[in-house]
């Protein structure tokens, strides 16, 4: 029997009474956004009575419901909802008289596939409110409308699938998306939802040789504020902090580990990799770019050199480079000597170097059920599939040929628990994309990957680091300074953050976004144009990249 504070977790999408998944179509960017409604039951109304000062029989429930129900309507009702309270099935308002405890709506947003954070709807329109106040009606797209009443399961379900639309749409407006506002407002709810306080901590960070760097942040500090601290321990000078990043990887058997997602500045790193409440999950540094003429900059310093040379190693180790017997010989003969530079000359003209290799998938290229291995690199996806007559056949997909693409997710029916690790994730991630195959042939080409946004993630870099160098731009990171406690950047160079969503101030605009309906096909190849959040990185392609 539920008790009150009990949490348990439906998810409304259409067909919530089935247990065949729905379909969300996302934008193609990195950032995926899914709201799922929940309820509460917190006997929020006898507290609230309380605090008005009314008595538990009827009259005062009465009283206790009506005023709660006006403070719903507002803000207030924000402040009278313990942490966490919110979050069990969804049902509806008690009746005026009633004694029942009152069940509060909630939003679980799932971003990129994992729970991110809880919401109520008056935290989601203060942000909105917040926007309109800084960027103005006109930039801000329109909110879903307060309800004086209760909403029927219909109209839960049309806010549900507005708020989400909602949030795509301030995410991929690259003003508003990069805002200091809308990121803000997730890392908060972010720290809210797992109750995690404000405390200094220690956090390991792993390196590419297995070296682990031990930093001392805060539990609240954003992914910037780690990778600085990170960058300042190992003595990586400011202009270079740039070239790298922080990601979240899952540790396997053997030493190596898989790629789950590039941690992005909505999230705080230490809450993102702690709640997962497994060992296996770390945070890795990494380089961020794809062209290896940038090594030339990383090279220059010392500590860019070790970090570039520590990479370069584990991938030939871990297979990702392909070496063969006298090249392997070369390589160790530069390595004892301690020639860094050399050996890195050298792996550079080697087949696979720079690019990021994924855990074996399933594609829908050449033909359906085939088994893949896809690696990211060179402004190209490999594939080396495994076709159903054992043959073994490689090809790469040109980025520049991509005409857009898109992650979409299934989500199951589920009443258990909502804060599962992405290890134990039911959540099915596909990402397609539209190749030109030929001058008048488009044909979309499917990959169903649980690594699925971080391939969306690598896409995307790849489209910024493109447009940037066309532009004559620089991925050096621009630099940070503290003002009045407050950190500012300056304007001394262009610089490129990847991926799409999280570009902000750039002179050039580096994607053209279109959002679109929210589609419920059961398969990504029945997608037409006008169904899903598309990301258009290229809007036409000339005959030059043919």
């Amino acid at each position: 029997m539920e008790r009150p504070g009990d949490a348990q977790e439906v998810q409304l999408f259409k067909g919530q009474r089935s247990r065949q998944p729905s379909r969300h179509f996302s934008p193609v960017t990195p950032l995926h956004f899914a709201l799922c409604c929940c309820r509460g039951s917190s006997g929020l109304g006898e507290a609230l009575g309380r605090a008005l000062g009314q008595p538990r029989g009827r009259a005062g429930a009465v009283n206790s419901w009506r005023a709660l129900i006006w403070a719903c309507v507002g803000s207030a009702c924000t402040t009278a909802v313990p942490p966490g309270s919110c979050t069990a099935t969804l049902g509806h308002w008690p009746e005026l008289g009633s004694d029942r405890p009152l069940s509060l709506q909630a939003y679980n947003i799932h971003v990129n596939g994992v729970l991110h954070c809880r919401v109520r709807y008056s935290q989601l329109l203060g942000l909105h409110e917040q926007l309109r106040k800084e960027y103005g009606t006109n930039v801000v797209p329109a909110f879903p409308p307060k309800k004086i009443f209760t909403l029927t399961p219909a109209e839960v379900e049309q806010r549900r699938e507005q708020l989400e639309k909602y949030m795509q749409a301030v995410r991929q407006d690259p003003m508003l998306g990069g805002s200091e506002t809308f990121n803000s407002f997730l890392r908060k709810a972010q720290q809210e939802t797992q109750q995690i306080p404000t405390e200094e901590v220690v956090l390991e960070v792993l390196l590419s040789n297995g070296q682990k760097v031990k930093v001392t942040i805060l539990t609240s500090d954003q992914t910037e504020d780690v990778l600085e601290a990170v960058a300042s321990k190992l003595d990586l000078p400011d202009d270079l902090v740039g070239y790298f990043s922080l990601f979240l990887v899952r540790q396997t058997k053997g030493g190596a580990f898989s790629f789950v997602r590039k941690l992005q500045e909505f999230e705080l790193p230490y809450v993102s990799v702690t709640s997962l409440h497994n060992p296996e999950f770390q945070i890795i540094l990494r380089k961020s770019y794809w062209d290896s003429a940038y090594d030339d900059d990383v090279m220059e310093h010392r500590v860019g050199l070790n970090l570039l040379y520590a990479q370069t190693v584990s991938d030939i180790e871990h297979g990702w480079i392909l070496v063969n017997k006298e090249q392997h010989r070369q390589l160790k003969s530069l390595q004892e000597k301690v020639s860094k530079k050399e050996f890195i000359r050298l792996a550079q003209t080697l087949k696979y170097y720079g690019y990021l290799k994924f855990d074996p998938c399933i594609t829908d290229f050449p033909e359906k059920g085939c088994h893949v291995v896809v690696s990211a690199g060179n402004n190209e996806l490999n594939f080396q599939v495994r076709l159903p007559n054992e043959q073994i056949k490689e090809g790469s997909f040109k980025v520049t040929r991509m005409r857009c693409w898109r992650v979409t997710s299934s989500v199951p029916m589920s009443n258990g628990p909502s804060g599962s690790s992405p290890g134990k994730s039911e959540v099915k991630l596909e990402l397609a994309f539209e190749y030109l195959m030929s001058k008048d042939r488009l044909q979309w080409v499917t990959i169903t990957s649980p690594q699925a946004i971080m391939l969306s993630i690598c896409l995307q870099s790849m489209v910024d680091e493109l447009m940037v160098k066309k532009s004559g731009g620089s991925i050096r990171k621009m630099f940070r300074r503290r003002v009045n406690g407050a950190l500012r950047r300056s304007d001394s160079q262009q610089a490129v953050k990847s991926p799409p969503l999280l570009v902000s101030g750039t002179l050039h605009k580096l994607t053209s976004v279109s959002l679109r309906g929210i589609s419920h096909s059961s398969s990504a190849n029945d997608v037409g144009a006008n169904d899903f959040h598309g990301n258009y990185a290229f809007e036409g392609i000339g005959d030059e990249d043919l």
